[in-house]
């Protein structure tokens, strides 16, 4: 009788310490997505970088296609 009777009662502190874990859990998974990392500004800024540099390796691409430049994995542009 005893056994069953201490079953019972270690229950609720099990069920609180599983339901605290998982708040935890939840609450350690959801930081850092509250503020964006850049200004609409700087996020323009870097998307138009971004393009500027891909056209200009797709210059170098088009140029290797038609044999115009000798092959090399190196750029012309001054790429930092």
């Amino acid at each position: 009788m005893k056994r069953f009777a201490m079953g019972f009662a270690k229950r609720p502190i099990l069920n609180r310490l599983v339901l605290c874990g998982l708040l935890a859990g939840g609450l350690a998974s959801m930081t850092g997505c509250a503020t964006p990392a850049y200004s609409p500004q700087e996020r323009d800024k870097m998307i138009s970088r971004t393009w500027h540099y891909d056209m200009r390796q797709a210059v170098d691409d088009w140029d290797s296609f038609w044999l115009l430049r000798p092959p090399s994995r190196m750029t012309i542009w001054h790429v930092r």
